[in-house]
Formats: structure tokens, sequence, C-alpha cells
């Protein structure tokens, strides 16, 4: 529906109402959605922080590293990208 503004705000809510050492899933799954949204409206760099809260809170969830990973390359910021692919590699991410 493309209502970035409205589901930042929600995942907003969530992460006050879960703090990210209450369920390391739970946490992951609100940051990488808020990534997403941020991504979606072209703020790479919030993304960014985003998704480092999402592999914070599950260190091998190889999907979000190379999400973040994609970011990065966009971003130009090539060796951290390229070590964010090697690790969702490593993790088993295809």
């Amino acid at each position: 529906m493309k209502k970035y503004e409205e589901a930042i705000s929600a995942y907003d809510r969530a992460i006050e109402t879960y703090p990210s050492n209450l369920d390391g899933l739970l946490s992951t799954g609100i940051w990488e959605g808020k990534g997403d949204a941020l991504e979606a409206m072209g703020k790479h760099e919030e993304a960014v922080e985003a998704y480092d809260q999402a592999i914070e809170a599950h260190p091998k969830n190889a999907p979000v590293i190379n999400k973040k990973g994609q970011i990065l390359e966009a971003l130009g910021r090539n060796s951290e990208a390229d070590a964010a692919f090697t690790k969702a590699k490593e993790l088993g991410y295809q």
C-alpha cells in the first residue's frame, strides 16, 4: 500500500513496546520491517542503521545482512558491502 510513514510509526511503537533484548526474532522482524520501509522511501543511511539493529538482535540472519550489503553497495560503500555479502554467504544466503 506504500504507506511507509505509517509503517515506520508502527515499527517505532513496536520498538518501544518490545525492546531489542526481549526476543531476538521479534526484534529482528521489527527492525527489518522498519529498514525495508526506510529503504523504500530512499532513506538509505537510516535503513542501514535499522538493519544493523536487526542484525544485532539476530546475528545469523543472512537475508538481512544481504539487504544491508545491497544498500551499502548502492551507497558506494563497496568494501562494507563486500563484507556483508561474504558474511551472508557464509551463513548460507544464496
